[in-house]
């Protein structure tokens, strides 16, 4: 995997369906090397803390692969490069092959992979279309955020150089499509649970799901 494009950008204002909306979704392409830190990029921001950002969320990629796809299901749209809000344009990410925990060293920084992107109302703000949300979901490309382990500089052209990975396989690509109602049943829950790695937000959903 290999960076493409970095972007960042500060919270504004968009309007929609007749409200102000703060949101950090607009990001533009840099083209310097950034300092990636514990919980965002330099230059970057996020409106809502409470569920954007923040260590577990520190950065967001998502795979220029799935491009084509969108340009066919919008093609009145411009999907370029920071399309979905992604602070990495990244050449392929296979959800399927990235697991929960797995560490790249990317340029002089450290960053696990963390968790699959459930994108809320903010991406159908900034396409002023709320149809995109299903869309998201029959593309079935989530992307992945990473959290920071070790912070530092990274730019267009770094690699991902996985050099560590957990011991129970959890794909990106499973979390993004489990449900409560998993045929694997509890057992599978645990097993997740059982995961260093695993996002604090996603163990207390699991924990949720089982004690329901």
């Amino acid at each position: 995997m290999k960076i493409l494009s970095i972007q960042v950008g500060l919270p504004k204002i968009l309007n929609y369906e007749g409200r102000e909306i703060l949101t950090g979704i607009q990001k533009s392409p840099i083209t310097n090397a950034v300092q990636l830190g514990f919980t965002h990029l330099d230059g970057d921001g996020q409106a809502d803390l409470k569920v954007h950002g923040g260590r577990e969320k520190a950065l967001y990629a998502y795979s220029v692969d799935a491009y084509d796809a969108w340009k066919k299901m919008r093609p009145t749209d411009e999907i370029a490069f920071g399309a979905f809000g992604e602070n990495l344009s990244v050449d392929s990410i296979q959800e399927n092959d990235v697991y929960v925990g797995d560490t790249y060293e990317l340029g002089n920084a450290r960053v696990q992979a963390c968790q699959p992107r459930f994108p809320c109302f903010k991406l159908a703000a900034k396409f002023s279309d709320p149809a995109i949300l299903k869309q998201f979901t029959e593309i079935n490309r989530p992307g992945v955020y990473y959290r920071v382990l070790q912070e530092g500089i990274i730019q267009a052209g770094d690699e991902f150089k996985l050099i560590d990975r957990e011991k129970e396989l959890v794909s990106i690509q499973e979390l993004y499509e489990l449900k409560k109602s998993s045929t694997d049943g509890y057992d599978r829950f645990r097993t997740i649970l059982s995961v260093p790695s695993l996002s604090q937000n996603w163990r207390k959903k699991l924990e949720s799901w089982i004690n329901d």
